[in-house]
């Protein structure tokens, strides 16, 4: 580990994920695995797994139990929102939360100056059913864009789409590329080296910030 690409330690961010039964297994420990180490790297990054229901165990899509902390929005900076289940469930993951509309009422009304909202997949439907991607450039898997359209989005053909305090990634394997670029946004450049020299892995792009010029489409 070179000491030489550590970023300069500001406040610490926290970021939760929050985690639903049919959640997808990589969705959730992708970004948690990229925003663990950037923690344990030293960068002043926090994460832990939250549910709407309280502490719980969440069963994830593949099967994975994962133990969750209570819901607290107020006290993130970040707050990720998983995908899963769209297209083949109604008893779990993201086509249940809607049909409950818990969730997307839930992030609705945790929309707060300061917080970023963030989605991985067709998680990004969860914020949509919430109101908060009308008008907002953003991208989900390719083959939920119709959706997002019908839910007030403006699809941008990007890996990931950061559109100020909403932002959002691609297909499931995005969600690395996705926390590594929270952890370049909030801990800087060198954080984000450091965190991609450990595991071995680098940012895939496009990435689209606000301001650049708008392609319509998803990301892959």
């Amino acid at each position: 580990m070179r000491a030489d690409i550590r970023a300069d330690i500001r406040a610490d961010i926290r970021a939760d994920i929050v985690v639903f039964d049919g959640a997808d297994d990589l969705d959730v420990v992708g970004p948690y695995e990229v925003l663990g180490l950037a923690g344990r790297a030293g960068q002043g990054v926090t994460v832990r797994l939250v549910s709407l229901d309280g502490p719980r165990t969440v069963t994830t899509a593949g099967g994975l139990l994962l133990p969750a902390a209570g819901w607290a929005p107020q006290e993130a900076d970040v707050l990720i929102v998983p995908g899963g289940g769209y297209a083949t469930s109604e008893t779990s993951g993201v086509r249940a939360e809607l049909d409950s509309g818990r969730l997307p009422a839930a992030l609705a009304a945790a929309a707060r100056p300061g917080l970023v909202l963030a989605s991985v997949c067709t998680g990004a439907m969860l914020l949509g059913a919430g109101g908060l991607l009308t008008g907002r450039a953003c991208t989900t898997h390719h083959r939920a864009v119709e959706d997002l359209v019908a839910a007030g989005g403006r699809p941008v053909q990007a890996r990931v789409v950061d559109d100020g305090d909403v932002v959002t990634a691609g297909g499931i394997t995005s969600g690395l590329d996705l926390a590594i670029w929270l952890v370049e946004r909030h801990r800087g450049a060198q954080a984000a080296a450091l965190v991609q020299q450990i595991l071995e892995y680098e940012r895939r792009e496009p990435l689209w910030r606000s301001g650049d010029p708008v392609t319509s489409g998803a990301g892959r």
